[in-house]
């Protein structure tokens, strides 16, 4: 037996619904009535079969309660409640399906989007194949407007890429020659070459569509609780329609009482809250393994994150490059990274990075070695560079310079690689996994959406750890954890409250897996933590996880708010029907509205809201962009201002007045414009968005204290200019730069926590 399709059975319905009408105000009530009463006996076969099915499946719903009250009018004569009652049905069961097929409409949007073939060069030529056919190491073409099949390295060029289907960001971002390249995203610039790292099956596309058919799947919590609620409001109803039968004698009382009975509001509103809250997750790069997942996350009160990769970068980058005395710090990086192109190693590749970043030339090198453990070597320009440990041995005096880099290095938690040039030293490499930039304020979201604890939870050394959570102002520190400590931490948490865990490596898995809500960083994340977790994050951003909390919890506050609120109408319905003062077609007719108006209220979840996010319009999140590109362009400059304090001593007083000048010259024609445009322009935007002028006043004190820093310096080189540099000016001098510096590297963090982060995209 097949049921009939939900639009036929409301158009039917409907149309017979009206055809009685009609008839009746034509005078043919015998026609109308039985128009009405064939009405009420289609509705009657779809819902016997939706009843049956619940019993084949173990539960008696309150779909039941239906049947009863179409049976009822049936029986009593009440053809006009009965027709009202399945056009109220079907018009129930057509929003429900139209709210989850709208739900789900961005999860099949990956399946039809994924990547079936591919162009690999084949003779020099590239060749129409099927996805599935590509091999690691193959070398593809992706042109125009195509998406990328699988996984791998840009081969040459630049790649201009639109990656909104895994991130939710419609900014394309742009990836250089050897840089990586996710499959699914598209190329929104010119054709490139794609050397591929992997198969399609895989690929990163292939993991995120797997996990998105596991969001199909599930019942959340909320939905259940709904099944738990019919489990009372079936014999309630039953034994409030025998009561008015019992006490008035007559049938039509009961037959009201089961009308406005009718449990649309109950079985529809909180599934179409739930899954239409899965679709805006899936919109923000969030894949939520089902609705108990997504409704966990809006009860949760404890926070557990692991450092690496998911509050810091999970890579080491270049945060100084300290140069001997006699060289520049351009100079050092540009030598290191010249012996390193050719290294595979994790820090060699972050000082080639940096070195790119700032534009240097890199020089070709002659004979390269890499010693494992010890570092890489050869000849760059006719000069022998060493590049990796310290060198020591006997007999070998350890430079003043040398300590105080080592002392600096261990005081800052930082990586340190060396460079020396002919067997002298030519400066030192400093590397840090650096907190990610929107990690602070995402945090604060968490915090505002309901988190009450904050853990750090790590197998990292103390001190580093204890760093970070300093800065991030977390709730306690868990280091040098075992993957097994890990998860009885995660367990200890979870006893005292919903306790959410972030993780992105394999030791992480196991502790995701014990926490009610493990959410793995899917971008960069390990397998095993992504089969793990119940939540992925396919970007790789923090602030995805507010966005997803902040979905989750207003989804099921909507879906309790919703199914309460028509039962509870519902309810005192009843009550009125009981009492004889509801007939049944009047009662069927405010049950139609009840169950529309909870179930649009339910659909209010599929729209997008603010939510914890701090909104900004289109004009200032493209100044925050454009002076969150010039950070990346002033930053390196900042050290030159730390190590020229560092030389500013008697033995290079002689020297120094140059130096000097090129802090000056920097200072006063890039970084000062820079500030100046920021006062000018980006603070007054974000007075505007983030509620007022005060919210921007402790940087522009700062701003203030910059340009009194810049002054001093300028005033001590016009009094060099008669007579040199003195030997009492270099106490204030040296403080002079220090502070500058401290100021900077301190205000520029500020900003980009407190307003570069704002630009995260749209509302969730």
């Amino acid at each position: 037996m097949k049921r009939p399709g939900t639009l036929t059975l409301l158009a039917g319905t409907t149309a017979g619904l009206l055809a009685g009408a009609l008839l009746h105000l034509a005078g043919r009530s015998a026609a109308g009535d039985a128009a009405w009463a064939l009405v009420t006996g289609v509705a009657l076969v779809p819902a016997t079969w939706w009843v049956a099915a619940a019993l084949r499946g173990g539960r008696l719903g309150v779909d039941a309660i239906a049947v009863l009250a179409l049976a009822g009018a049936l029986a009593v004569g009440e053809y006009l409640a009965g027709a009202v009652i399945g056009v109220m049905l079907a018009t129930g069961r057509a929003l429900e399906e139209h709210a989850l097929r709208r739900a789900r409409r961005d999860l099949t949007a990956l399946y039809e989007r994924a990547p079936r073939s591919a162009h690999r060069y084949t003779g020099g030529a590239p060749q129409a194949v099927d996805a599935e056919q590509v091999r690691p190491g193959d070398l593809l073409l992706v042109p125009a407007g195509e998406t990328v099949p699988v996984d791998g390295t840009v081969e040459a060029g630049t790649a201009l890429l639109d990656e909104s289907a895994l991130t939710g960001e419609s900014l394309p971002v742009e990836r250089t020659t050897g840089e990586g390249v996710r499959s699914g995203v598209v190329n929104a610039g010119a054709a490139f070459d794609l050397r591929a790292v992997g198969t399609a099956a895989e690929s990163t596309y292939a993991a995120i569509v797997r996990l998105a058919r596991q969001t199909e799947t599930g019942s959340a919590p909320v939905v259940r609780l709904a099944d738990r609620f019919a489990a009372w409001f079936l014999p309630v109803t039953l034994a409030l329609a025998g009561i008015a039968w019992w006490s008035s004698g007559e049938a039509v009382r009961a037959v009201a009482v089961l009308v406005v009975a009718t449990p649309c509001p109950l079985l529809l509103a909180a599934p179409a809250a739930i899954a239409s809250g899965l679709s805006r997750t899936a919109r923000r790069g969030v894949v939520v393994k089902g609705g108990g997942a997504l409704e966990r996350l809006g009860h949760a009160r404890t926070l557990i994150l692991d450092k690496t990769g998911t509050l810091t970068v999970g890579r080491p980058e270049v945060v100084d490059v300290v140069a001997a005395p006699g060289r520049t710090a351009d100079q050092v990086l540009a030598l290191a990274a010249a012996v390193d192109q050719v290294s595979s190693h994790v820090l060699a590749a972050a000082i080639v990075r940096a070195a790119r970043g700032r534009g240097l030339r890199l020089p070709r090198p002659d004979g390269v070695r890499e010693k494992p453990g010890a570092g890489t070597e050869g000849r760059v320009q006719g000069q022998r560079v060493q590049v990796g440990k310290a060198r020591t041995g006997a007999g070998r005096p350890v430079s003043p310079w040398e300590r105080a880099q080592r002392a600096r290095a261990a005081l800052d938690g930082a990586m340190t690689v060396w460079v020396t040039v002919d067997g002298e030293p030519a400066g030192v490499v400093l590397l840090r996994d650096a907190v990610r930039s929107d990690a602070a304020r995402t945090l604060r979201r968490l915090r505002a959406a309901g988190i009450g604890r904050v853990v750090l939870l790590t197998g990292d050394r103390a001190e580093v750890a204890e760093s970070v959570g300093v800065v991030l102002g977390v709730d306690g520190v868990l280091a040098e954890q075992t993957p097994e400590a890990k998860v009885r931490a995660v367990r200890q948490e979870a006893a005292q409250a919903v306790t959410v865990m972030v993780g992105d490596g394999i030791n992480d898995a196991p502790a995701l897996a014990a926490a009610d809500v493990g959410v793995a960083m899917g971008a960069r994340g390990s397998a095993a933590s992504t089969q793990a977790a119940d939540v992925v994050l396919t970007a790789d951003r923090l602030d995805r996880l507010a966005d997803a909390m902040d979905v989750a919890r207003r989804s099921r506050r909507i879906a309790v708010q919703s199914a309460a609120a028509g039962m509870g109408l519902s309810l005192l319905a009843m009550v009125v029907a009981a009492a004889g003062k509801l007939p049944p077609a009047a009662g069927a007719l405010l049950q139609e509205m009840i169950d529309v108006a909870v179930i649009l209220n339910a659909l209010r979840a599929l729209r997008p809201a603010r939510g914890t996010r701090t909104a900004v319009d289109a004009e200032t999140e493209d100044l925050l962009r454009r002076f969150e590109v010039e950070h990346v362009e002033l930053r390196p400059a900042l050290e030159l201002i730390r190590q020229t304090a560092d030389e500013l001593d008697g033995r290079l007083v002689e020297e120094v007045p140059g130096r000097l000048e090129q802090v000056r010259t920097f200072l006063t024609e890039r970084l000062l414009p820079h500030e100046r445009a920021e006062e000018r322009r980006l603070y007054p935007a974000m007075g505007r968005a983030l509620g007022g002028p005060e919210v921007t006043m402790t940087m522009s004190r700062a701003h203030a204290e910059i340009e009194r820093l810049v002054r001093r310096l300028e005033r001590h080189l016009a009094l060099a200019e008669d007579g040199g540099l003195r030997a009492e000016q270099l106490d204030d001098l040296r403080a002079c730069l220090y502070g500058l510096h401290a100021v900077l590297v301190l205000h520029f963090d500020q900003e980009e926590e407190a307003y570069f982060s704002l630009a995260a995209g749209a509302p969730a």
